[in-house]
């Protein structure tokens, strides 16, 4: 009696880690840290009747574009133009983080010649949803930037929610994800961590505290530095791997695009979208 077929094999495919797209995707989300340079330009800049406290000091007074009392507070930031171009560079940095990195690149931490099968859910999803919880981050901090607190309207808080809670949690998908693939996974999962409880605790608390300055960095710088932790791991990869594709073309000539073996000549697999 003859035996059942065996399944077909899962289709495999390795991630194209040598593409401009990716490496564009990696500056731009790396290109977050710009935020810490613009912050400490404002804060030096303050004109408040007391110095900016960066314990006390909420980061959105850097930029209410009105001097006076707001929500029982002195505020004055004269360069608040700077502190909300810098909210919009940086959500339009990890937007387009999240659009020109693929799935399969976050899938394998963008290590050359990795393959990935996206019969296997949980990593293929997984990746996604950092794609898309980075997207939504990038896009709540736009949103921040272009409504300063003090402008009458919700969308600033809207922006700051979907920034916190996306940021935090992609951050934490993506260093599960990448536990064993890069060492710098576990610094990631770190920073989802912290930004996490503080966000949990800024919830509970609703910010009343005696330093919510500091509640308030702790939810958010982690997902700045995290996210740029990334950023990093990736245009490190992809860099390397286009300087080592441009070395053996040196040696071989032209060639095609590396394919499924990585080598260049080999055919280029079909690829999923995304």
């Amino acid at each position: 009696m003859r035996s059942a077929p065996s399944a077909a094999p899962a289709v495999a495919f390795i991630p194209d880690t040598t593409s401009t797209r990716q490496y564009i995707g990696a500056w731009s989300v790396l290109s977050v840290l710009q935020y810490f340079a613009a912050e400490a330009a404002v804060i030096a800049a303050w004109a408040g009747p007391r110095p900016y406290d960066l314990r006390t000091g909420y980061i959105s007074d850097l930029g209410a574009i009105y001097c006076g009392i707001y929500d029982g507070r002195e505020v004055c930031s004269p360069l608040n133009w700077l502190m909300n171009a810098s909210f919009v560079v940086q959500g339009l940095g990890m937007l387009l983080g999240g659009l020109l990195l693929s799935t399969g690149l976050l899938c394998v931490a963008a290590k050359a010649g990795a393959p990935v099968r996206p019969a296997r859910r949980k990593p293929w999803l997984a990746a996604g949803a950092v794609r898309v919880l980075i997207g939504t981050a990038g896009a709540g901090t736009v949103l921040v930037g272009l409504v300063p607190e003090d402008v009458g309207s919700g969308w600033h808080f809207v922006g700051a929610v979907m920034y916190f809670v996306a940021g935090a949690l992609a951050l934490l998908v993506l260093g599960l994800l990448w536990l064993h693939k890069t060492p710098l996974a576990w610094f990631i999962l770190a920073c989802g961590v912290v930004s996490s409880a503080a966000l949990v605790t800024a919830g509970l608390t609703r910010l009343d505290v005696p330093e919510p300055g500091t509640l308030e960095r702790l939810m958010g710088y982690p997902v700045t530095v995290g996210v740029a932790a990334a950023g990093l791991v990736i245009a490190q990869r992809v860099h390397r791997h286009r300087q080592e594709i441009r070395a053996m073309a040196a040696f071989t000539g032209p060639s095609p695009r590396p394919g499924a073996s990585g080598l260049p000549g080999t055919p280029p697999p079909r690829q999923p979208a995304g």
